[in-house]
């Protein structure tokens, strides 16, 4: 059986290989930088080749034209040799209007593939006749090549081309590389190209190598004037800890350089105009999200960033209006809301085909309040993305002049204004203790002092003073992820390499004592049965959403633990059950034609009572529970050549459930059973033990079903393994001998009340004869017309046997009388012929 499984992926970063090299001077091929990336923590997940035109003009070449001569069947042809740099001159018939003797062109060779205008359809350059003339290869017009747009004739180079030359090295072309990196959440130091860099320069430095990260230069930077000031106003310093803004004016919108757009494009940013790709380009550049205002759209000339009333309606760039509530930061304008701070910017007041000025924020907006107001509103962007994770709280200042120089050199702009720089405490270094000898217990094994000191040195970790091997560091606040002696331990065992750390050859064990009877011994024999049954097993998350518990009385929603900063509505409780997440299991696979299912998951379930708190232990309140959970749907029964399939039941779990029941010992006719009172179920069974519920089992209803689209049968049982595993402590395995002698069953059809219970039945039997009554069974029930009102029918089954001598026809008849006298005194029965 196939089981679909919902993948949670990450964001990842898509890195360019040219790019990368813009801020490391380094040979090394794209290839090898992959495998370093992935063997210091950045594990690559994608890479691909981009090439900047499409088949890199393989093929293409400078040629220069000889002769031209007009072709002798045609009044628009001609005839011309071309010098390609080969040994003799190649015969290629023209079209162009503007073919002539002494033109340096592009000629494409016998066996070139084109795709003109760039698009997805090859054209194969072939040896060929045109109406007679034999023609070597092609001379090409921009568009033929893939790099413009015009067809008005062949595309004239200039008459210093070197003849022979490769298109792809005259015209400068270079292709890129892709390399996709999986972040995990921790990483967003690395959701840049200056990111990436660091931690690629690092590992070359400690291997010996000197080199750094070259940042672009911003010390041109400087106001042209000041006829443009914005005043910045921050009302709510927690939510934006920073806030920059600088003007740029005179701006002309137009396409960015194709060097930017190459750049975006392998970032999987599709370019829009020269103002908005330098905005998304200092994004992957430096991990700097940054927003472009236009400012003539920014009424009074002031920048207000605080809360809005709640309720206040706000259109958002893609055309929705969005409800703001009281805790979602706004940037707003004296007199409106402009964006929402991190998030998303607002229909009104951004870049458009009119620009002409521009009021740049660069900012460090609080990541708990971005994660909350995204979540919110389900948004997911770049800046969101990167917020919510924590940016650098140092780049602000540099983004912005980054991104002013290159709307001046790009966009023709002028600065006009000063930075404004609003940061009430600025970010400081991690300062922390770290001991060098803990560094070899942890990686297990012995780093030379000066290796560790060189990576430290690499990572930007500066060391405050250093006593006994103690040494005192400073982190840069870059490093979100790293403000603790073991975040930084990992970091050197990352850059020294996972790889370099062996396998040691002998494994060094503390026997410790198992508790008696080991929960974890009894779950996977458990876990071996129900595999063995043909059932899988599946992990779900502990956190689900609280609207799965609205309405029920079974799991009241308020006895819900509730997460405080929760990532979605979808994940903002604790489960008290485990019905949901098989639900959920049973629905995605279903969905996927996937029907035919038997599911089991053990977990822990978590309760909130607010009446067992107290002052002395407000955590009384809190509780968890261990749970088995179990459900088949669908065809229990396969279909195959000779047997029909067979549907899945309320008893097929039930036998399982038995089953189980008895590998553990446990003696199922001991367990008491009521009819289940669960608002989940349409129908069930609640069976305890000792007075404590141990399980319940039944048929999940169509409404519970449908809050999760499932629309086929499911019957489910949920165990509280904990109080299964206390069971077992009384249960002893004892071998006895084999009985010598031959077991004698008996049948016997009783006529009782409705109300009588084969538990019943059997309890008096076993209690009227204990030495010979081995064991009982029922194995029909007929209720009918041919009853009278009110009675049922119970045929049992009887096992005698006496491990000293073979039972006679006498004995056994005394015994069948006395249960029958039984029956008939105790339980009201009557027997049948």
């Amino acid at each position: 059986m196939s089981i679909i499984w919902q993948n949670l992926k990450f964001n990842n970063m898509n890195v360019s290989y040219n790019w990368l090299k813009r801020y490391l001077k380094t040979d090394l091929s794209a290839e090898r930088i992959a495998e370093i990336l992935t063997d210091i923590g950045l594990e690559v997940e994608g890479f691909e080749k981009i090439e900047t035109i499409r088949g890199g003009l393989q093929g293409v070449v400078v040629g220069e034209v000889l002769t031209c001569e007009d072709h002798p069947d045609s009044d628009h042809l001609h005839v011309t040799t071309v010098d390609v740099g080969a040994e003799a001159p190649l015969q290629i018939v023209c079209g162009a209007p503007n073919c002539r003797a002494g033109l340096k062109v592009m000629c494409a060779t016998v066996g070139s593939i084109l795709y003109p205008n760039g698009g997805d359809e090859e054209f194969k350059i072939k040896r060929s006749k045109i109406r007679g003339v034999e023609s070597l290869g092609m001379l090409c017009a921009e568009d033929e090549l893939g790099i413009g747009s015009s067809h008005e004739g062949i595309m004239e180079l200039p008459a210093d081309a070197p003849t022979g030359i490769t298109a792809k090295k005259y015209l400068h072309i270079e292709d890129d590389y892709l390399i996709e990196i999986g972040l995990t959440p921790n990483r967003i130091d690395a959701a840049s190209h200056i990111g990436v860099a660091r931690d690629l320069a690092a590992y070359l430095r400690s291997q010996g190598e000197d080199i750094r990260v070259e940042l672009p230069d911003v010390s041109a930077f400087a106001p042209d004037n000041h006829d443009q000031p914005v005043k910045i106003r921050v009302e709510n310093t927690e939510a934006a800890p920073r806030y920059v803004g600088v003007t740029v004016t005179g701006c002309k919108i137009g396409p960015s350089p194709e060097w930017m757009q190459n750049c975006l494009r392998v970032a999987g940013i599709n370019p829009k105009n020269n103002l908005v790709d330098i905005t998304n380009f200092v994004l992957f550049e430096l991990g700097q999200p940054l927003h472009a205002f236009d400012l003539h759209k920014i009424e009074g000339q002031e920048v207000v960033v605080r809360t809005c009333a709640e309720g206040t309606p706000f259109v958002t760039l893609d055309g929705v209006e969005r409800k703001l509530t009281d805790k979602d930061l706004m940037i707003c304008s004296a007199e409106r809301p402009m964006c929402i701070a991190g998030v998303f910017g607002g229909l009104d007041s951004g870049i458009s085909d009119t620009t002409t000025d521009v009021f740049i924020e660069s900012a460090y907006f609080n990541p708990v309040w971005v994660r909350k107001t995204a979540k919110r509103f389900g948004l997911n962007t770049d800046a969101s993305f990167r917020f919510e994770r924590g940016i650098d709280p140092n780049m602000q200042i540099y983004a912005a002049k980054r991104a002013a120089l290159l709307m001046k050199e790009l966009a023709g702009g002028t600065i006009s204004s000063d930075i404004t720089d609003i940061c009430p405490e600025p970010a400081a270094d991690f300062v922390f203790d770290l001991s060098l000898a803990r560094v070899n217990m942890l990686i297990g094994k012995e780093i030379p002092e000066q290796t560790v000191r060189t990576i430290i040195a690499a990572l930007d970790v500066k060391i405050l003073s250093e006593k006994e091997g103690v040494l005192t560091v400073a982190v840069p606040p870059y490093r979100v992820d790293v403000q603790r002696e073991a975040d930084l331990i990992e970091d050197i065992l990352r850059i020294y390499g996972y790889n370099n750390v062996e396998i040691p050859t002998q494994v060094r064990s503390t026997l410790s004592y198992a508790p008696k009877p080991d929960r974890n011994k009894l779950m996977n024999m458990a876990a071996d049965f129900l595999t063995a049954g043909g059932f899988t097993e599946i992990m779900s998350n502990s956190l689900t959403r609280s609207a799965y518990y609205e309405g029920l009385e079974s799991y009241k929603a308020e006895n819900c633990v509730r997460i405080l900063n929760p990532l979605s509505a979808d994940l903002n409780v604790m489960r008290q059950t485990l019905i949901f997440n098989i639900l959920e299991a049973v629905s995605l696979n279903a969905n996927h034609r996937n029907g035919d299912l038997k599911l089991y998951e053990f977990g822990n379930c978590y309760y909130y009572d607010e009446s067992k708190r107290t002052e002395e232990n407000p955590l009384a309140a809190y509780s968890e529970q261990y749970r088995l959970a179990i459900a088949v749907t669908g065809t229990a029964t396969p279909v195959t050549w000779n047997n029909k399939p067979v549907q899945a039941s309320f008893f097929t779990l039930r036998a399982v459930t038995e089953k189980l029941l008895r590998r553990f010992g446990i003696d199922i006719y001991e367990l008491k059973t009521e009819t289940l009172q669960n608002d989940l179920f349409s129908e069930g069974l609640s069976m305890a033990l000792n007075g404590k519920e141990l399980l319940y089992i039944g048929v999940v209803n169509a409404k519970t079903r449908k809050k999760l689209d499932v629309k086929q049968d499911v019957f489910y049982l949920e165990m509280n393994f904990e109080a299964l595993v206390k069971a077992t402590k009384k249960v002893r395995v004892v071998a006895e001998e084999l009985s010598k002698f031959p077991e004698v069953k008996r049948d016997l059809a009783l006529l009782v009340d409705k109300t009588v219970t084969f538990a019943a039945l059997r309890d008096v039997a076993l209690a009227a004869e204990r030495k010979l009554l081995k064991s009982v069974a029922l194995f029909d029930v007929y209720e009918g017309e041919k009853l009278p009102e009110g009675k049922k029918s119970y045929a049992l089954s009887f096992i005698l046997e006496d491990k000293t001598r073979t039972l006679d026809d006498k004995t056994i008849e005394r015994v069948m009388a006395n249960l029958t006298k039984q029956f008939e005194q105790k339980c009201g029965a009557q027997i049948r012929g």
